[in-house]
């Protein structure tokens, strides 16, 4: 198999004010930094390419470039992350200088540099239009949790990527064996993300409320790589999710 990885990434970070579940959650306090300056630190450490924070809200900016980031605004109506960096690279880019865009959500301030680097990494198959992260899920009870996405995938060697088949928030596959949260990091060809947010929304997509589900309907192949559960760290949805990020990075 021919591999190439794309030759000039940029990395996007999307984030606004407006969470349902923490409002205000970009710029909650952890160890004295906004949680969007601890995403964007480790997404400029992984050091794929420049960074940008693609944020519907001024005070996201603010806190960004106070930090020495870059940041773009983006109409705080647009429904997703996904269309967030699409307009915000667009704005940026219009001579399609870049040709990945890597999707680095801003409420994951644990994630290691590393893991980032490995989803860019599932780029260099040709084939692979999205490429994204799962971990192995041991917990039994979190299995059980309808908010934690899981991911169907074949991983006949667990070194290796594989292909995403399905998304869903129910647990799946049935029978013994693996379950794999996914996590959500998405690395994108740029020609991909610009069909991917030209698409419109899947059956399954609305039904499942996961959007990489319009990229499946539609026939776009998505790789995945696997993780260790630390090296994301979880995502920070709840005041529980915050407070246990608090601890870890105060541990």
């Amino acid at each position: 198999m021919t591999t190439a990885l794309p030759a000039n990434p940029i990395v996007a970070i999307p984030a606004r004010l407006a969470a349902t579940r923490l409002p205000g959650k970009p710029l909650a306090d952890i160890a004295g930094e906004p949680m969007i300056v601890h995403v964007w630190r480790r997404a400029v450490a992984a050091a794929i390419g420049p960074v940008v924070v693609a944020c519907g809200d001024r005070e996201i900016a603010a806190a960004i470039e106070r930090a020495g980031g870059r940041a773009v605004l983006t109409d705080p109506e647009l429904p997703t992350g996904s269309d967030r960096i699409h307009a915000a690279i667009t704005g940026l880019d219009p001579e399609r200088a870049h040709d990945a865009v890597v999707n680095v959500q801003g409420d994951m301030p644990l994630i290691e540099p590393a893991a980032i680097r490995l989803a860019f990494a599932g780029l260099a198959d040709p084939d692979t239009d999205i490429a994204t992260l799962a971990a192995v899920i041991d917990d039994p009870a979190m299995l059980a949790q309808d908010h934690v996405n899981k991911v169907v995938a074949g991983f006949t060697d667990p070194e290796q990527p594989a292909r995403a088949l399905y998304f869903s928030k129910a647990v799946v596959p049935w029978g013994a064996g693996p379950h794999y949260e996914h996590v959500g990091l998405y690395a994108y060809r740029r020609a991909a993300l610009d069909r991917y947010v030209g698409l419109p929304r899947g059956v399954l997509e609305q039904r499942e409320r996961l959007e990489q589900l319009r990229a499946l309907e539609a026939g776009m192949r998505i790789s995945v790589r696997l993780i260790r559960p630390e090296q994301h760290g979880g995502q920070v949805d709840t005041p529980a999710d915050l407070e246990r990020v608090r601890a870890s990075l105060r541990r």
